[in-house]
């Protein structure tokens, strides 16, 4: 088959090269410097030709290739180099396409952006009229016409030039006499902010450029420049162009090739935060974000509150928005490269959908099924503005969400904070905050509630926990509490047997369930299994020490079951799960521990530990015994398993008790406390089905 050749000047002609590539079609592309040919990567269907060529240099290249036709992506304003390809062309009777660059709206000409527009016919027209200027020029012409500016000294000091970062880039602005400083060797296009941060930094006073079109960023200078209150001096117009646009290019390559191609668009995919809504608390970044999309996706609220004129499309999860940006990328409509915004409320790293999405995304990009870049962009949180608007901070609070969730031991973490931030959803919410606040004995507690924040009909209320129950006024709501009375959590188990409901289940004493609680040698996000839970002693001190801990109580006797969930209950532990069953039965349906306490056996110790190391071979686990027929089966089935870390320790607890005027030593009776770690080292000795 034969080639396609392509003359790159444009971004549009590296896109083209990697739909031919993708399409497995073999090309060639000239480009005229070593910095093009970086730019365009290695492919094997891809032959690159570095080197600037007259006409009948060009002629004579064509004709020792066996191409089937010649692509002009040059950029519009070379005019030399396009006519040289057509005039070469003609007299070789090959087809040439000339692929138009995607030049996008514009903005009209009574936008504001262009009251501060100077045109001009030339670059020697507009040479002589900045030597009448003040202040520092940027360039962003390039190095064509460079020499006609720095004819004048008066000028050429006072010059910045932006040009592609190669070597005869800068050699051309070195043989001009520019100093390194007034050289700025970089790759666009530029975003209205980088055109901003450019001007700023080099106090740019006025701007020379060429109206270039949408891929050469022209409207981001654009608009940099009238925000900056900056005085833009713009070459020429935009020619013409006669020619075809990138699809209607791939489509007669396709006829011509004789197979449809893969017009894969690239996409810049970009995840923004959008604060509370209100589009006065966009980011700047976020806001041009917006601004340049092509397309917007986000729910039916975050949408509305953008009032941007381009496709929008109210989808926000990752299983709807892949496989919709995977057609748009497949079916390759219109523009080569597509600005893909998807809108999240709030912060976009602050309990938002946005992480999910990324990782998702990532991966799809990675394995090479979609082709994109990917960024994030932070707004403002509702959390951050209430805490402005009520003169507080928060970097000493605690800050939690029930938007949309339930959330273990709320009234704990409340109560050991002097001041928590809540995300809360509708009226219902604030109702539920207020009765959980007055059931757990915290009417002191004050509540700044924030309603409908950043919009017209802001309310921020400072209510009573009663006054939350009878609230009624819809709306979106974001919360302070503040506790005056707030005690710090204890961070070791620290609860005296008096404090627990007994009655006349069996306890395991506060010193024993310290010692065995500490041999656990617990983490954040552990599971644990209490086996044999008696009154619930040891589930209430490890679930106590932290809300991400996840317990699982487990008591064969219905007293004693009872008895562990009204425990819960006083202590207002949430991330404590009771089960009246006999273990191990029921132990299967639950999810893997990383720890087993075992404070009771049944007798079945045995098929009791043969499950729980079927459940996690890894699974750290901590035994009371208080017979010696358990301490004697305990020396029988441990050496069946591999097992590592292993302590067994015997202790004897004596409390002081008054006798008159005398204080005596009561003994209580002796525990051993045998603790190891399941491990993966060998093949356990165990019974199958136990």
């Amino acid at each position: 088959m034969k080639e396609i050749l392509i003359f790159a000047g444009t971004t549009e002609g590296r896109e083209l090269s990697e739909v031919l590539a993708a399409s497995q079609i073999s090309h060639t592309v000239c480009v005229a410097t070593e910095y093009g040919e970086a730019l365009l990567g290695r492919h094997p269907l891809r032959a690159i030709h570095c080197k600037r060529m007259d006409q009948e240099e060009i002629k004579r290249f064509i004709k020792a290739g066996d191409f089937a036709a010649v692509v002009d992506a040059t950029h519009p304003y070379a005019l030399e180099i396009t006519c040289n390809i057509l005039l070469a062309v003609k007299e070789l009777n090959i087809p040439y396409i000339r692929l138009k660059r995607e030049t996008g709206p514009g903005p009209a000409q009574k936008d504001p952006a262009w009251e501060k527009v100077r045109r001009f016919d030339s670059a020697e027209e507009c040479a002589k009229a900045l030597e009448e200027t003040e202040g520092n020029i940027l360039l962003t012409t390039g190095t064509k016409d460079l020499c006609r500016y720095c004819i004048s000294q008066q000028v050429k000091k006072r010059l910045f030039v932006r040009v592609l970062p190669s070597v005869e880039s800068i050699s051309i602005c070195r043989e001009q006499g520019l100093q390194g400083r007034q050289i700025l060797a970089m790759q666009g296009p530029f975003t209205t902010e980088m055109n901003q941060a450019i001007f700023r930094q080099y106090q740019i006073a006025c701007v020379v450029t060429k109206e270039s079109g949408r891929p050469g960023g022209f409207q981001e200078k654009l608009e940099a420049a009238r925000e900056a209150g900056i005085q833009v001096f713009l070459i020429g117009s935009q020619p013409e162009e006669q020619g075809f646009s990138f699809e209607q290019t791939c489509e007669k390559l396709g006829e011509i090739c004789g197979k449809p191609l893969k017009n894969r668009r690239f996409m810049w995919i970009t995840l923004a935060g959008i604060g509370m809504g209100d589009e006065k608390n966009l980011t700047g970044e976020v806001k041009e974000a917006i601004e340049n999309a092509d397309l917007l996706l986000g729910s039916e609220r975050a949408l509305a509150s953008c009032r941007h004129g381009l496709e929008k499309k109210p989808i926000y999860q990752a299983e709807q928005i892949i496989p919709y940006l995977k057609e748009l990328q497949e079916r390759g409509e219109g523009m080569p490269s597509l600005k893909a915004t998807v809108l999240f409320s709030g912060d976009s790293g602050f309990y938002s959908g946005c992480q999910s999405l990324y990782s998702a995304l990532k991966d799809e990009i990675s394995s090479g099924t979609l082709k994109a870049s990917l960024r994030i962009l932070p707004g403002i949180s509702s959390i951050s503005y209430l805490a402005a608007c009520t003169g507080e901070s928060y970097d000493t609070a605690a800050i939690y969400s029930i938007h949309g969730k339930e959330l273990n031991n709320l009234s704990r973490k409340i109560r050991q904070n002097q001041k928590t931030f809540l995300l809360l959803s509708g009226v219902k919410d604030l109702n539920r905050l207020g009765k959980l606040l007055t059931e757990a004995g915290m009417e002191y507690c004050q509540v700044v509630a924030g309603r409908q924040l950043s919009y017209g009909d802001e309310q921020i209320q400072y209510l009573t926990p009663e006054e939350c129950c009878q609230a009624e006024e819809e709306g979106l709501y974001t919360c302070l509490i503040k506790n005056p009375k707030a005690a710090f959590p204890h961070i070791t188990p620290h609860l005296p047997d008096s404090a627990l409901i007994r009655d006349q289940v069996p306890m395991t004493k506060e010193e024993i369930r310290q010692v065995g609680i500490c041999k656990l040698r617990l983490h954040k996000n552990a599971v644990v299994y209490d086996i044999g839970g008696g009154t619930g002693s040891v589930s209430i001190e490890i679930a106590g020490l932290s809300d991400e801990i996840q317990v699982y109580a487990l008591e064969r006797k219905q007293e004693a079951a009872d008895l562990i969930y009204r425990n819960k209950k006083k202590f207002g532990l949430e991330n404590i799960t009771v089960l009246q069953t006999e273990a191990p039965r029921g132990l299967e349906t639950l999810p893997a521990a990383t720890h087993a306490f075992i404070g009771g056996s049944g007798g079945r110790l045995e098929e009791i530990l043969a499950m729980l190391y079927r459940i996690n071979p890894c699974m750290r686990v901590v035994i009371n015994a208080v017979s010696i027929e358990t301490i004697c089966q305990l020396r029988r089935l441990l050496p069946l398993y591999p097992i590592e870390n292993q302590e067994t320790i015997q202790l004897q607890v004596s409390r002081a008790r008054e006798a008159g005027c005398y204080h005596l030593m009561q003994a209580e009776n002796p525990v051993w406390i045998s603790a190891f770690d399941f491990t993966r080292k060998e093949t356990p000795c165990v019974p199958t089905n136990p």
